[in-house]
């Protein structure tokens, strides 16, 4: 198993995007989705997607995002759009897609990164450390996690 960058294998964007509006999309077009991957393959510093490939079969995908939050602009940088198939699941690979953007983002001289979830309990087992309730648009309250690097 490898983690790349979606641009290395851009042939799976519509794959991430099905992946992403499923799990994320309720309420949300997939051309929403559709224009977050692909501008994920322009090159620049963000959105960033990436991939993680069994030889050429996607198993999973995290983006490293300006912003994932609407109301809390004024964090900067993301782990955002963590999603790992259903048969890909309990075997550690969450846990790889988070190392995998915390080593980027380290690499690019950023000293922290955040993420929200709808959840607690989860991210806290991978160092990520509870900051406050916010809210997600229009009016879902999420708790925000920052892990320092």
């Amino acid at each position: 198993m490898k983690i790349v960058a979606l641009s290395e294998a851009p042939h799976h964007a519509t794959q991430i995007t099905d992946w992403l509006w499923q799990a994320f999309g309720e309420g949300t077009s997939r051309e929403f989705y559709d224009s977050i991957v692909r501008s994920s393959l322009n090159g620049a510093d963000f959105p960033v997607t990436f991939v993680a490939l069994d030889d050429d079969i996607p198993l999973g995908t995290v983006g490293f995002w300006r912003c994932d939050l609407i109301s809390r602009q004024d964090l900067t940088p993301w782990v955002a759009a963590l999603y790992v198939e259903e048969s890909a699941r309990g075997k550690g690979l969450s846990e790889a897609l988070q190392q995998h953007v915390i080593d980027f983002a380290r690499q690019r001289g950023h000293d922290k990164l955040w993420l929200w979830s709808t959840f607690g309990g989860y991210y806290e087992r991978f160092g990520w450390q509870y900051q406050c309730e916010a809210l997600e648009f229009p009016d879902v309250r999420v708790k925000v996690y920052a892990r320092d690097l």
